[in-house]
Formats: C-alpha cells, sequence, structure tokens
C-alpha cells in the first residue's frame, strides 16, 4: 500500500491547492503557483530570503554586476534578497557595512546591510542614503521596487517608470565614476525620455530577463552600465 502511494505521489508532483471559502480564485492560482515554483523551494533549502534573490544571483553571474570591496545601494529592499546576495559578494561586515538597503516595508537586519525604513520616494531619502553609505560614492545602485498595480497594464507601466526615473536619477548624483544601475522595468519598452537620459550618463545601456524571473511576467532588468561621472 505505501508503495503504491509512494509511486502515484512520484506521478504527480505538482501540488494542488483547493479553492477555499473566502479565498480568490487569483489567490489560489498564486499560492499553487507558489507551492510548485523550483525557485521557492531552493530559495527555502539555501535560506534565502526570498526568490528573487536567484534573479540577482543569475544576472550576475551573466553581467558581472557585483564584487569584493564594492559599495551598493538597493532600492526597494524588502524582504532582502537582493541585500543578502550583494552583502555576501562584496564582502560586507556590520564592522564594514557596505551594502545599504531602504524600503517602507520593515526588513529583518541582514548581516553587513544598514537598513532605513523609509519610502524612497520621500524628498529625504537620497540624502539619508548617502549619509548611510558614509558620505562615499555607490558603485552600485540597484532597484527590484513595484509600485502597487492597479490591474491598468498603461497605469501600473507609467507607474513603474516613474519608480526607475527617480531610482536613476538617485544613480546619476550617487554613483562613482564606472558605476552600475540595475533596475526592474515592464516589457514593452522603457520610456525613451529615460534611454536617452541614462545613455548620456553611463557607456552602455541593455535589457536583460534572468531566468528565475517568471516567463508570464511582464518585467524585465533595465542595465545601465559605465556611469560617466
Amino acid at each position: 500500500m505505501a508503495e503504491r502511494v509512494s509511486r502515484a505521489g512520484a506521478r504527480n508532483l505538482k501540488q494542488r491547492v483547493k479553492s477555499a471559502r473566502g479565498r480568490k480564485t487569483s489567490s489560489t492560482r498564486w499560492l499553487q503557483r507558489q507551492l510548485n515554483d523550483p525557485y521557492v523551494a531552493r530559495a527555502r533549502a539555501e535560506g534565502r530570503r526570498s526568490r528573487a534573490a536567484f534573479k540577482l544571483v543569475e544576472l550576475n553571474d551573466k553581467h558581472r554586476l557585483l564584487a569584493p570591496g564594492m559599495r551598493v545601494v538597493d532600492l526597494g529592499s524588502a524582504p532582502g534578497g537582493w541585500s543578502q546576495v550583494a552583502a555576501e559578494i562584496v564582502g560586507s561586515t556590520d564592522e564594514d557595512p557596505r551594502v545599504v538597503a531602504i524600503d517602507l516595508v520593515e526588513m529583518d537586519p541582514i548581516p553587513g546591510v544598514r537598513f532605513l525604513k523609509m519610502d524612497f520616494t520621500d524628498p529625504g531619502a537620497p540624502a539619508a542614503l548617502v549619509e548611510a553609505l558614509g558620505n562615499r560614492k555607490a558603485d552600485l545602485v540597484m532597484s527590484d521596487m513595484a509600485a502597487p498595480t492597479t490591474g491598468h497594464r498603461a497605469t501600473d507601466h507609467l507607474r513603474i517608470v516613474a519608480l526607475v526615473e527617480l531610482a536613476a536619477e538617485f544613480a546619476i548624483e550617487s554613483l562613482a565614476t564606472g558605476g552600475t544601475f540595475v533596475a526592474k522595468v515592464l516589457q514593452g519598452g522603457t520610456e525613451h525620455r529615460l534611454l536617452a537620459r541614462l545613455k548620456q550618463h553611463f557607456a552602455t545601456t541593455l535589457h536583460a530577463k534572468p531566468p528565475a524571473s517568471r516567463a508570464d511576467s511582464a518585467e524585465t532588468y533595465l542595465i545601465a552600465r559605465g556611469f560617466k561621472g
């Protein structure tokens, strides 16, 4: 009997989630996707804060964004997946913190990461981040920020572009010469104004979609390298 059950389980690896009273169909689909997502399982197994950590891991493997000794700013950091990866690679410690993170949502402490619980759109946020860096220039500004969605694609796109533009302006003001800016955008074309602005200040710009970014997701990542200073 046990053997038959085991074989049946092997034939049906995907977990199904029953709809519960009061749970929306979309919530049920999201939960089922989470339960069957190999990156979610891997994040648990490796002690990662979120599956999003692997997006940065894969971007870094291909584009070499991080290196030991760098100073990094993580915009929209909670729950900390990107900050955790960055701190490990750059060698950030509590004694010599080289990663500064900001989010309006609370984030549990990460060794080597200075966290600011603050809205990045707050006018005082850029100065607070620079102060947290010890008034030094950053080598990498990265943003996995996403505005609350409305379900209206055009509106959501404009909100994300507005966040990216704000992040880009911060990067231009705070990066060291040769630095890099990475930000999440939506597929379908980054605004020409933003790309034109970045091309003025960076040697190269490109879009990348790491394997950990779900195929059915409209997100992609904009990478601007070689800040001209």
